[in-house]
C-alpha cells in the first residue's frame, strides 16, 4: 500500500489558508457526531493500494477508519488489544531468551528442571497470546473513548469490527463494519444510550481501477453508521 502527501492547495485561496480548528456545525446538547465536524482535505494523504489484494483492501480501509475516528475532536483510541497481545509477546520471548541462557551457563542434567519450566511457560504465554487474538480481540479494528461536559460528563465508548466478506460472481468483496457504541454518565453507572449497527459496502465503491482510495466518501459512510448507533436511544 502506497501513501504520498497531496500536493498543496494554492496558497492565495482564503478557504485553505485558516487554520482554525473545526467546528461543529450542530448546537445540540447531545454529543456530536462524526459528520457534525468539517474534514480538512488539505494534510490528507493519497492511499493507493493493489485492488485485486483483498487484504490490503481491508487493511486501507481499516487504517483509514482509525485515522478519521481517532481525531481530537472524535474519539481518543485505546489500545487495550494490542497492549496485553504485545506484553504477552515480549513476555514470552524474554523467557524463552533467560532459558535459553540458563541452559548454555549451567551443566545440562543441572539445568533441565528450569529449562522445561521456561519451556512450558513459554508455550503457555504464546498459547494465551493467540487465544487473546481469536476469541477476545477478533475482528475489533477501532476502540474509542470521548468525555464530553454538558451540565455532567458524559462518557461514550465505541466499538467497530471489521471483516471482509468474499467475492461470489458476480458480487465483488466488500467491506462489512460492526458498530457498537455505549453513552453514560455517572462515572457508567446510569445509561444515556446504547446502540448496535452494521454496514457492508463493497471495495470497488471506495477504490478506482487505479487502486487509489476515495477517502472522503469512505469516511462519510462511516460516520454515518456511527451516527446510526449514536441516535439508538435505550432511556
Amino acid at each position: 500500500m502506497a501513501r504520498s502527501k497531496k500536493a498543496a492547495s494554492n496558497s492565495s485561496d482564503p478557504q485553505t489558508s485558516s487554520t482554525s480548528p473545526p467546528e461543529p456545525t450542530s448546537s445540540s446538547p447531545e454529543p456530536a457526531g462524526p459528520l457534525s465536524f468539517k474534514t480538512n482535505d488539505d494534510d490528507r494523504d493519497v492511499v493507493k493500494v493493489n485492488n485485486a489484494n483483498p487484504t490490503e483492501l481491508k487493511h486501507a480501509c481499516d487504517d483509514a477508519l482509525k485515522r478519521y475516528l481517532s481525531r481530537p475532536e472524535l474519539f481518543k483510541q485505546i489500545h487495550l488489544h494490542t497492549d496485553i497481545r504485545l506484553g504477552l509477546g515480549w513476555l514470552s520471548v524474554f523467557v524463552a531468551a533467560g532459558t535459553a541462557l540458563y541452559g548454555y551457563k549451567v551443566e545440562f542434567e543441572r539445568s533441565k528442571p528450569v529449562v522445561w519450566v521456561g519451556l512450558v511457560l513459554y508455550i503457555i504465554l504464546t498459547a494465551l497470546q493467540t487465544l487473546y487474538a481469536y476469541f477476545i480481540e477478533g475482528d475489533i479494528v477501532f476502540v474509542g473513548k470521548r468525555k464530553t461536559f454538558h451540565k455532567r460528563i458524559i462518557t461514550e465508548r465505541i466499538t467497530l469490527s471489521s471483516t471482509t466478506v468474499p467475492a461470489l460472481k458476480p458480487t465483488p468483496p466488500a467491506y462489512r463494519l460492526q458498530l457498537n457504541y455505549v453513552c453514560s454518565t455517572s462515572g457508567g453507572k446510569s445509561l444515556l444510550a446504547k446502540g448496535k449497527t452494521h454496514g457492508s459496502k463493497e471495495y470497488n465503491a471506495f477504490f478506482d481501477e487505479k487502486g487509489t482510495m476515495d477517502q472522503e466518501r469512505f469516511e462519510q459512510w462511516v460516520g454515518e453508521l456511527v451516527e446510526v448507533a449514536m441516535k439508538s436511544k435505550t432511556s
